[in-house]
């Protein structure tokens, strides 16, 4: 049985956070992508509470950005998340990828916002 590319990111996603899980130490810094934007959210798993979010379509980048599906917009959301998660005294988090894959967007955010201070 062959699968399609949503079916594919379905069970990557479900075996991801089946792992990996945010604490009041390192919470979860989640990332969906979809195709015209990117967003990134800090989660504390144990009281189910989200302590930071940033995305494309915020009114700042929104502007300064042509589109928010490229690779530069995922690097500003990246330095956003991580100079909020600094600014509430967040440094150490656990990455989850949300099924994607590690390549091309997802990964210029990662690393976007480890270059910024964020560890993990």
């Amino acid at each position: 049985m062959k699968l399609d590319r949503r079916e594919s990111k379905k069970i990557r996603h479900r075996r991801i956070r089946g792992k990996v899980s945010g604490s009041q130490e390192r919470p979860r810094l989640a990332v969906f992508r979809s195709h015209q934007h990117i967003y990134a959210q800090v989660i504390d798993d144990t009281q189910h509470h989200t302590l930071v979010a940033a995305s494309s379509l915020e009114p700042t980048l929104k502007q300064s950005l042509k589109s928010g599906a490229t690779c530069e917009a995922s690097i500003e959301v990246g330095k956003l998340i991580a100079q909020r998660s600094l600014e509430k005294g967040i440094s150490k988090v656990v990455f989850d990828r949300g099924g994607n894959l590690y390549h091309g967007r997802v990964k210029a955010l990662a690393e976007a916002a480890r270059e910024a201070g964020l560890d993990f």
